[in-house]
């Protein structure tokens, strides 16, 4: 039997189970460390990636590496990131969640409208069903609630296609607390998917609501640092302290902030899935955490100052 090379030595212990498990829907465990697959396609998530072959062995690393979470769009390419999933997983492992959202149509790169009519809706879960080889999608979520149509109309064909047997379980993408407690008078909330990072923190209420009554909470964008990511700043002194870098430490941070927190990290590259899994053994002691909880506040408030200023 020949010896493991230098790289496989270094990767084979990674595994997503470190970051913790969460039951989606009180019945879809998952490790809680995912994967957004945003970035598999190409520049201004429009058409295809640069390289195809490198995207296709990041998905196919997935499972070697225990990330059961997969999150999509059909909006993502707009279909290239969908195709390119069940082209490099299907059939899916035993155990595989693979969630994708609707409601988000493309014009160009980096262009997204919503459209939220029910028959577009319906029609958006039929074709990622075909396009992911699904017989039922674990997780949809609404991608935006439309403002144009009423949001009930939105969340009654959801319950309906759940009802049928499409979709085991709903959630919702940046979405208030208030809109959220609409939804459950129609469907149980399953997960909720705002934008949240260590600096960017405006979804804390709805966060802490999650967590209250067990809803997974997917933050999206959740590396993001600002200027804490500076050489000689916190961040950077605890990614030497704990031999990682400064987006793994704010994944570590993330990941410690709630029990129902689902990150998905996303990346076209082999390595940097790599780097992002070994974060999920990062365990932030209390000070730590408190020092970057306090300096994520400050930056945020020091950015929005800026914002108001111009």
């Amino acid at each position: 039997m020949s010896e493991p090379t230098t790289n496989q030595a270094n990767t084979e212990h990674l595994n997503a189970a470190a970051s913790g498990q969460f039951q989606i829907g009180g019945d879809l465990q998952v490790n809680r460390l995912g994967f957004g697959a945003m970035r598999v396609t190409g520049k201004g998530i429009w058409g295809e990636p640069d390289d195809r072959e490198e995207s296709l062995r990041v998905l196919r690393r997935l499972p070697e590496l225990g990330v059961d979470l997969i999150d999509t769009a059909d909006s993502y390419g707009p279909y290239v990131s969908e195709y390119l999933i069940a082209e490099g997983l299907a059939p899916y492992q035993k155990g595989s969640v693979i969630a994708t959202k609707g409601g988000l149509t493309r014009h160009g790169p980096d262009i997204w409208l919503s459209v939220g009519r029910p028959e577009y809706l319906r029609q958006c879960v039929l074709m990622s069903l075909r396009r992911l080889k699904l017989e039922q999608i674990p997780l949809w979520q609404l991608h935006r609630i439309d403002p144009k149509v009423p949001r009930d109309e939105q969340f009654g064909v959801m319950k309906a296609m759940q009802d049928e047997g499409l979709i085991r379980h709903l959630g919702l993408s940046e979405v208030s607390v208030e809109e959220i407690q609409a939804a459950q008078k129609v469907f149980s909330v399953a997960t909720v998917q705002n934008l949240y990072n260590l600096v960017t923190r405006q979804s804390e209420e709805v966060l802490d609501y999650c967590e209250a009554h067990t809803i997974g909470f997917i933050p999206w964008f959740p590396l993001a640092a600002g200027s804490l990511a500076r050489p000689g700043s916190l961040l950077d002194e605890l990614a030497h302290k704990y031999g990682t870098s400064a987006s793994g430490v704010a994944l570590a941070w993330v990941l410690r902030r709630s029990p129902v927190m689902l990150p998905i990290p996303g990346t076209s590259k082999v390595a940097h899935l790599e780097e992002n899994v070994a974060a999920a053994r990062i365990q932030l002691s209390d000070a730590d955490f408190s020092a970057l909880s306090e300096q994520g506040k400050q930056e945020e408030a020091r950015a929005k100052s800026q914002q108001t200023a111009r």
